[in-house]
């Protein structure tokens, strides 16, 4: 019999757990990965909410698949028949929606799970839902979407949370102040509660004995809600968690160290099932990973930026050893409303960021500069790792025809969109 795909995701997670060894406690996700398999580098393809989540669902680019900016503003999917669940209905699966999906909104005559294909809507709690299909679905093999709001701001308050300030690590591109250190410790305490409704959906499927042939895909959309992070091509922006455990030898604690994509989700999923693969997907089975049959699948990465709240047009390519991001929108200082308001936001506003310059090409060296903080695209003796750079990214935005290449991308007729000054949203 084929497996199930529990498909688990979260807002606004990056790597900030337990797994990849944060002081965030997500017991739950430690399990999963100890009994699975750990994407200690994986990354999303655009690190905004509808745009990832459509990426691997898609398995292709926002600018290939239409989901250019957020479902809520308005924007869609070129083709909602290119969601993976469509080929698996077609290998024999019934497909389950709970909680977030975050890729179509309510039309006149359509729920979003209509417009994307579910066969069931299990509603909006998604712990609730995904645990009583679990108990009750004698329907095999099943698909089941399970999206959960945590860890999107605005993060609980901290009454009655273990998490304490005055001990709390902040993010590496933030200065460690009273703000930033509230700022962590309330996301920790989202993280927490996250952890504690993911550990309730696997112990359904423990208890109904469903768990040795289900394969669980944990992930995130993309960094946490943080300056610098969500929203931007750096590491902080794009990497996030991806654990998978199940049939195929996902299973024993495996750590893989190899880049690896959300784009890969699909590929993988075809390629465990033994199904043909769709035409337009851009990714790479994870199996000869997960098997050691390889000990790596890409060289070089592609990432984008679009439409968050307002426009801000970005593309890098990442190898192993270097980061090339390229802006596209001819501005010289940030785009304050693509950052959610927060303590660390404010704090930020409050010196002198509105007016810091950003620069339209950066190139980072991850090896001696992990955090991206040194920018060496003016550097004469970096020369000829920036054209090289340079070189992948226009060839593979000619591949996918990026509609940058003639100009700004334009925004669905009747999108919500905040203008670039904005510094909060409407």
């Amino acid at each position: 019999m084929r497996p199930n795909i529990l498909y688990l995701h979260s807002h606004d997670t990056g790597r900030y757990i337990q797994p990849h060894g944060h002081a965030v406690p997500t017991p739950a996700l430690q399990r999963l990965a100890e009994d699975g398999v750990l994407f200690r580098q994986n990354f999303c393809v655009n690190p905004t909410c509808s745009p990832s989540r459509a990426a691997l669902l898609t398995g292709c680019y926002p600018h290939e698949n239409g989901m250019t900016g957020l479902a809520h503003r308005g924007f869609t999917l070129n083709d909602y028949g290119q969601h993976l669940l469509h080929t698996l209905r077609n290998a024999g699966y019934i497909s389950a929606l709970a909680g977030v999906q975050h890729i179509a909104s309510r039309t006149a005559s359509k729920l979003p799970w209509e417009i994307i294909g579910y066969d069931r809507w299990l509603g909006h709690e998604a712990r609730d839902g995904a645990v009583e299909f679990i108990e009750n679905c004698t329907d095999a093999p099943f698909f089941l979407s399970v999206g959960f709001n945590e860890t999107h701001r605005e993060f609980p308050v901290l009454d009655a949370s273990p998490d304490d300030p005055r001990y709390c690590l902040v993010p590496a591109p933030l200065p460690d102040t009273p703000q930033t250190r509230v700022d962590m410790a309330r996301y920790k305490a989202s993280a927490r509660i996250l952890d504690r409704k993911i550990g309730d959906v696997l112990d359904a499927l423990d208890r109904c004995g469903k768990a040795e042939n289900t394969l669980v895909i944990c992930t995130t959309d993309h960094g946490i809600a943080f300056p610098h992070m969500k929203c931007n091509l750096t590491d902080h922006g794009i990497g996030v968690m991806l654990m998978m455990r199940g049939p195929g030898g996902f299973s024993g604690g495996k750590v893989v160290d190899a880049m690896t994509s959300h784009l890969d989700v699909f590929p993988t999923i075809c390629d465990l099932l033994d199904v043909e693969p769709p035409s337009w997907l851009r990714g790479k089975s994870l199996l000869p990973l997960v098997n050691a049959c390889a000990t790596a699948i890409h060289d070089e990465l592609f990432f984008e930026v679009n439409y968050h709240a307002a426009y801000e047009p970005m593309r890098a390519v990442r190898t192993g050893r270097w980061k090339y991001i390229r802006r596209f929108d001819g501005r010289q200082t940030p785009v304050l409303v693509n950052c959610d308001a927060g303590e660390s936001k404010a704090l930020w506003l409050a010196q002198d960021w509105p007016e810091r310059a950003v620069a339209e090409e950066q190139l980072f060296d991850l090896c001696f500069d992990p955090n991206e903080v040194c920018n060496q695209a003016s550097d004469p003796g970096c020369n000829a790792i920036l054209r090289e750079m340079r070189n992948r990214l226009e060839r593979w935005m000619h591949a996918t025809n990026d509609p940058l290449l003639s100009g700004s991308l334009l925004a669905p007729v009747g999108a919500k969109l905040n203008a670039p000054n904005d510094v909060s949203l409407k």
